[in-house]
């Protein structure tokens, strides 16, 4: 009996994520850099990417985490690839992120072609997307024309929700960045590649609320398997645990979003997705249904014009690390 109630409250998401999707774009367009550059800016981005996958495929995961970690903050503006003290790169959020490397190479050879013409933060849009299409993901259109923003601390990385924030503390802090729940869970599916560390679910493996034990919410014999391979106790390194299922953590599929259902979602907040009441029927829509790929480069392009700086706001970095 509920699900013509749950269908309408689908169809609300759906129409909501993408009106939302394509009003909020600003001065942004397609083809930004058509005729401003002598080379394709966007083959240079893609190639470079291209060339990283074939060596290093978590790049996927580390350009996802960088564009969201970046554009939550202070909007899609490369404050987070800014060096210094007490800048968003040294926040502890931002501790894991990785792919920095990666925009410098982009933006080095972007230099070369057209001297400051395309920003560090387009560098970010447009290498996640093409990262995601050669993951299996979504091949999607991004639209180009942000500006690099002048200022990054590191207590603005507070805005980012922790990995064992409470879903109704998620949805609250999405909802100050102008996202609903459904595009919380859609955008949560970026974990499909993710990739965190034991140090932080070792509560739910060992000590879950103080108890000595572990978190009843996790599957008994994935705790098992995590603790006597992944993590075990009193490590000598902190390992790398993936937030998927082992057959497809490099892919960007809908995988994620079974594993929760399996009670197999590795930070507190992915399983916490599919429990509570408010978004659990999310995760089980985008678990048994093929709507995850559209459905996420849709969240990913409104994440991409969050905040932007357009126009005369902003600069156009030299060097992505610094401002001009």
């Amino acid at each position: 009996m509920q699900r013509p109630a749950r269908s309408a409250a689908l169809l609300a998401a759906l129409v909501v994520l993408l009106a939302s999707a394509a009003s909020c774009r600003g001065q942004l367009a397609n083809n930004y850099y058509a005729g401003k550059c002598n080379a394709s800016v966007e083959t240079i981005i893609h190639d470079a990417v291209k060339a990283r996958m074939v060596w290093d495929r978590r790049i996927v995961a580390g350009l996802l985490h960088m564009q969201f970690h970046d554009c939550f903050v202070a909007g899609c503006d490369a404050s987070l690839l800014l060096d210094g003290p007490n800048t968003e790169k040294t926040a502890i959020q931002n501790g894991q992120l990785f792919g920095y490397d990666l925009i410098d190479e982009i933006k080095t050879e972007l230099e070369q072609a057209c001297p400051g013409v395309v920003s560090c933060a387009d560098i970010i849009i447009a290498a996640t997307r093409d990262a995601v299409g050669m993951a299996g993901g979504p091949s999607y259109q991004v639209q180009l024309g942000r500006r690099d923003g002048t200022v990054s601390q590191a207590w603005m990385a507070g805005a980012l929700p922790s990995p064992s924030v409470d879903i109704p503390t998620a949805i609250n802090m999405f909802a100050k960045k102008g996202f609903n729940s459904f595009d919380m869970a859609i955008l949560m599916g970026a974990h499909t590649v993710g990739v965190t560390h034991c140090s932080v679910i070792s509560d739910r493996l060992y000590n879950f609320n103080g108890t000595g034990l572990p978190d009843p919410a996790m599957d008994p014999t994935y705790v098992w398997i995590l603790t006597t391979f992944a993590c075990p106790k009193n490590p000598t390194f902190d390992n790398i645990v993936f937030l998927d299922d082992p057959s497809s953590i490099l892919v960007v599929d809908k995988s994620y979003y079974q594993q929760i259902i399996n009670r197999r979602g590795v930070l507190a907040v992915d399983q916490a997705l599919g429990d509570h009441s408010s978004t659990a029927w999310m995760v089980n829509f985008l678990a048994t249904t093929d709507f995850f790929p559209s459905m996420f480069s849709y969240a990913l392009n409104k994440l991409a014009a969050l905040d932007v700086k357009t126009g005369t706001n902003g600069e156009i970095r030299k060097n992505c690390r610094s401002t001009n």
